[in-house]
């Protein structure tokens, strides 16, 4: 659609969006072409002729002339883009394609027709692997042929293999460590495969994430294609649809490995500290962050530095333990567990640049008074604790 517009004239863009704007002044003339796209695939393409008044009374074929030629030398340099786009992903995916196949062809083929693992364990390791490879494989071929809209159409039903084979890697990768202690024939063949000149000094534990790895790369080059892709061309729709499909489960993944490493985190913190009576593996928990404060004590004591570990809905306070101790010399001491939706955090000083801060931790039997020499540090500290406390209790 094209807007004739005044230097008095509004129009309302929907500049949340990604887009991509072009300015082309000729003399008294500017023309300005916005194009817009969502992950829904919601596009729009919006141009603007600014006239100036002295302009308005030339000659108006001569406005045409401008106007139609900006929009095609834009279109060009879209489909050049689109070009490109097209050919990187084609070439990244015969690379993917390669690396996959180091798997599939000295791995689970030739394990499955040795026996060295039972169909279970192997099913356990691999997971779906070999269907993602034959559905990279068929993309490949539609690419080579230039049918990128019908190889994405069909691409887009073998999408959900990638969550469900990231929801299979982290016991994937327990029952690969566990089959390498305990099967030595196994064993040695991984250490034969690995050796071959096709490998490159990679390991198997190295190339069993590409399928993650590369479905974050389909999200940014279907983007950048729908981004140069005219929206009335016959391609628009698949690729919306593929880039809907692509985000929807790219965001089921990201999730499933942000979980991944919320528990990871967890399950470190909870070896840290000595004994069980502190449970730090609760189910809803998810750590944010930990680091060294000094307590200011309130009767003029001395500072006393201890480590503090800040979750959702829990704020710990520890202590080292005695270093001559035979069992817990390198482990933590748990002095005490505050609830934060019972807290409330002051800055009381650290607004300026000075160095270092304090911060009021007021709880309904305690307060805590914390201090840091590190400006940033206190900073840091008090904005996590205001955005904990502030989810909380939302």
């Amino acid at each position: 659609m094209t807007h004739k517009i005044s230097s008095c004239s509004s129009i309302q863009i929907p500049l949340q969006l990604p887009f991509i704007c072009l300015t082309v002044f000729q003399g008294q003339l500017t023309w300005i072409e916005v194009s817009f796209v969502s992950d829904g695939g919601i596009a729009g393409l919006v141009t603007f002729l600014y006239i100036s008044p002295e302009t308005a009374m030339s000659d108006s074929s001569l406005l045409f002339m401008v106007g139609a030629n900006t929009v095609e030398e834009q279109r060009a340099r879209w489909e050049r883009k689109r070009s490109r786009t097209a050919k990187e992903l084609l070439e990244t995916e015969h690379k993917y394609l390669e690396q996959l196949d180091l798997v599939v062809t000295f791995f689970v083929t030739i394990l499955k027709a040795k026996g060295t693992l039972k169909p279970a364990v192997l099913e356990t390791i691999f997971g779906p692997l070999e269907s993602i490879y034959s559905a990279s494989q068929v993309l490949s071929l539609h690419l080579e042929r230039g049918n990128l809209g019908l190889g994405l159409e069909n691409f887009c039903q073998n999408l959900e293999l990638y969550g469900h084979y990231a929801e299979n890697l982290e016991q994937a990768n327990k029952t690969l460590k566990e089959q390498l202690r305990k099967n030595k024939s196994f064993r040695r063949f991984k250490k034969l495969q690995e050796t071959r000149s096709q490998f490159q000094g990679r390991k198997l534990e190295d190339l069993l994430p590409l399928p993650l790895q590369r479905l974050y790369q389909y999200k940014h080059f279907l983007r950048d294609l729908l981004e140069n892709t005219s929206p009335g061309s016959a391609e628009y729709q698949k690729l919306a649809k593929t880039v809907k499909y692509v985000s929807e489960v790219s965001r089921w993944v990201e999730d499933i490995v942000r979980k991944r490493e919320n528990s990871l985190q967890l399950l470190r913190v909870q070896k840290l500290l000595k004994g069980q009576k502190t449970q730090v593996l609760t189910p809803g928990r998810w750590y944010i962050r930990e680091g060294w404060l000094l307590v200011v004590p309130s009767k003029g004591e001395e500072l006393k530095r201890r480590m503090f570990f800040l979750f959702s809905d829990i704020f710990v306070a520890t202590k080292p333990c005695h270093p001559l101790h035979l069992l817990n010399s390198n482990k933590l001491s748990c002095q005490a567990v505050y609830p934060l939706h019972q807290c409330v955090v002051d800055k009381v000083f650290g607004h300026t640049r000075s160095q270092g801060g304090l911060l009021s931790l007021s709880f309904p039997h305690k307060t805590l008074l914390l201090m840091s020499c590190d400006q940033q540090d206190i900073n840091d500290w008090y904005r996590s604790l205001t955005a904990a406390v502030r989810q909380l209790k939302a």
